[in-house]
């Protein structure tokens, strides 16, 4: 099993929310577990599921969080949603996506997000 470096981080989750023109099962796992690599993640486990009319979802859990998709097969897109508690990590992942795949639009940039620690 592979070591994971670890280091104390303060309570941040940066997320990346993408719409990219592919929805072949096989091509998506090989295309995001390379990228998710190349940017320096530590992918711990992978799962998929096939929905019985169509499309499926699948999840990478990684050390650093997770990668979640789904693909909508009738209008040909999948959803990207990547969620890290690294920013370097999370900013070289769209810049890999950008590389890889000719068609895909982003939501948003990555944002933020922190607990409030005000609480009622």
């Amino acid at each position: 099993m592979k070591e994971i470096q670890h280091k104390h981080l303060p309570p941040q989750i940066f997320n990346l929310k993408a719409w990219v023109v592919l929805v072949d099962e096989s091509q998506l796992q090989k295309i995001f577990s390379d990228i998710l690599s190349r940017a320096g993640f530590n992918v711990l486990d992978y799962s998929s599921h096939q929905f019985p009319v169509n499309g499926f979802s699948a999840f990478w859990l990684l050390a650093e969080s997770h990668l979640a998709i789904h693909t909508f097969t009738n209008s040909g897109w999948c959803y990207v949603e990547l969620s890290s508690c690294n920013k370097e990590k999370a900013f070289r992942f769209k810049e890999l996506v950008k590389e890889a795949l000719v068609k895909v639009t982003w939501d948003d940039e990555i944002k933020c997000s922190e607990p409030n620690t005000q609480y009622s």
